[in-house]
């Protein structure tokens, strides 16, 4: 379901995309390659000059090579536009502290706590927050979402719609339907 119309008439300010590419590596790895734009749509004064419409304001990547427990095994960031050039750009090899951590057990609280403030550069630790649910996804794409043989699916239990209590469950994943409160194995 679309959001309905604006109930007044407006003009767009500004553009933040997020974007997550997912892939299986030769070596049978996966990879992810992330990188998060911000655009302004009128010529936008910065302390270190004007940027002008269209051109970024930020624009940032984060390549992550994990394996197939989500645990992180490389992580490259950089900074290709910046606000502040020989500054915002430079913190880049910091996220090479992400290696070691596990995508889905505590990642976001951690990076949190890992890059706050002066640790790291807001922009690209918020990108770090859209790659658990995007690696979810690019596994997703070598297995089947319903199959038992490896036990129960990975995505019951962690939304809403798809609590092992629901209807939702109880159509789709019969197996794992449990009545009652849910989250049980």
């Amino acid at each position: 379901m679309s959001l309905p119309p604006p109930p007044v008439a407006r003009v767009r300010a500004h553009t933040r995309r997020i974007v997550v590419e997912g892939y299986r590596r030769e070596d049978g790895l996966l990879e992810l390659d992330a990188s998060l734009t911000d655009v302004k749509d009128a010529d936008y004064p910065l302390a270190s000059g004007v940027r002008k419409a269209g051109e970024p304001v930020h624009l940032m990547h984060v390549r992550i090579t994990i394996d197939w427990e989500f645990n992180i095994l490389d992580a490259q960031a950089s900074s290709e536009w910046v606000p502040y050039p020989g500054g915002c750009d430079t913190i880049g090899p910091k996220y090479a502290q992400l290696k070691g951590l596990n995508l889905v057990r505590g990642f976001r609280r951690t990076v949190g706590e890992m890059f706050e403030g002066v640790g790291g550069c807001s922009h690209i630790t918020e990108l770090l927050f859209s790659l658990p649910t995007a690696a979810i996804q690019t596994f997703a794409s070598f297995r089947r979402e319903t199959d038992d043989e490896v036990g129960k699916p990975f995505q019951l239990d962690r939304c809403q719609a798809l609590e092992t209590s629901t209807e939702t469950v109880r159509r789709y994943y019969p197996r794992w339907y449990r009545p009652g409160d849910g989250a049980s194995d």
